[in-house]
């Protein structure tokens, strides 16, 4: 395949020496465009040429107002000066602006100046080279990114379609331990309209209200593994028969913990019996260790432990529930959930086919 002729444009206002370095320039087989000044020169120029050859003193646009403009327009084109006798420190200026080389007028050693002039188009070569290569590499690097990007589209629906089937098996076998206790029955279902309730009215991101809503939904979770005999027994429980219970927090915790998508959750599933002041359990923890979360499921949980009836007591009514809650608020709850909850509850209803408290 025939290689196509190198483009040299020309900028000089001698018409002489314009005519001159053409012909030499076209003698070594290049195509040249010549112009008499700067401002001609900076209205045609285009990527589609490999070198400039600049004179220095032309009028309106000088050589070095011209290359300041071919900088800026970011051209990467070598520029050759053309220096006259005596002229030296405007090539030093010229070689600090980012000319490639410079050219002695007149013209006298014609290989010297073909051997710039070569050089000066390697140059270009290697620029234009080099900018395939980046293009190249831009392009490959958006096509892996591309790839990349659907490959971790398919993971994150695999992701979601796997955390999806592990929380509706939780859920089927939370539904089956409470379809047997006939006193717990929508208890889990209350506790969560509750908590996302209470979510809501102390403006909680929408991230946190899933965290909320799912560690409500699998705060007992851990009593699927107790007794159902022991939590139905008529009267009250002994001491073995409560630590026995109360290890269902513990255990709750342990079931939630393989599952990396539920790490917040795990901690207050773990720790939605502790206390304000510390006297609660599994770990004895204070307001200072309680986040807000957990602060929010601790309350709702007794509200509606107070409100549903058991086997070896009445329920309480609404008002009674808000004054325990009220009267041990800064020992067992936080003051300032308790009032939120307070104002929320009484505007509260609960949705269509959630399972009512039982009224004796």
């Amino acid at each position: 395949m025939e290689q196509k002729p190198s483009k040299i444009l020309v900028a000089d206002d001698d018409v002489l020496v314009r005519t001159t370095v053409s012909k030499v320039l076209e003698m070594f087989g290049h195509k040249v465009t010549t112009v008499p000044d700067g401002t001609d020169l900076i209205e045609i120029v285009d990527d589609s040429f490999d070198v400039i050859i600049l004179d220095i003193n032309m009028p309106g646009m000088d050589g070095f107002e011209t290359i300041k403009v071919l900088n800026e327009r970011n051209y990467e084109i070598p520029v050759l000066f053309l220096t006259g006798a005596g002229s030296m420190d405007y090539a030093v200026k010229a070689i600090n602006l980012g000319a490639y080389d410079f050219l002695t007028k007149p013209i006298e050693d014609l290989d010297i100046f073909n051997v710039k002039v070569s050089r000066a188009l390697e140059k270009r070569q290697y620029v234009l080279k080099e900018r395939i290569y980046k293009l190249s590499l831009e392009d490959d690097i958006r096509g892996k990114a591309r790839q990349l990007e659907e490959q971790n589209k398919l993971l994150r629906r695999y992701s979601h379609s796997l955390e999806n089937a592990t929380l509706q098996m939780m859920t089927s076998l939370q539904n089956a331990m409470e379809e047997k206790d006939y006193y717990t029955a929508g208890h889990t279902i209350r506790v969560t309209e509750y908590a996302v309730m209470l979510g809501l009215a102390m403006g909680l991101d929408e991230d946190d209200l899933v965290i909320l809503r799912r560690a409500a939904q699998f705060h007992d979770i851990g009593k699927l593994v107790i007794d159902l005999s022991c939590i139905q027994k008529p009267g009250k429980l002994t001491d073995e028969e409560w630590a026995l219970i109360r290890k269902h927090l513990v255990t709750g915790a342990n079931i939630i913990q393989p599952l990396g998508f539920m790490e917040r959750e795990h901690s207050i599933i773990r720790h939605h019996h502790e206390r304000e002041d510390g006297k609660g359990y599994p770990d004895g923890l204070t307001s200072a260790d309680l986040d807000q979360l957990t602060r929010i499921l601790i309350v709702v949980d007794s509200y509606d432990a107070m409100t549903s009836r058991r086997n070896y007591r009445r329920n309480m009514s609404m008002d009674e529930a808000i004054l325990e809650l009220q009267r041990c608020a800064g020992t067992q709850f936080d003051p300032k959930t308790v009032e939120a909850f307070v104002v929320a509850v009484r505007n509260f209803q609960l949705p269509s086919g959630v399972t009512a408290h039982i009224e004796q």
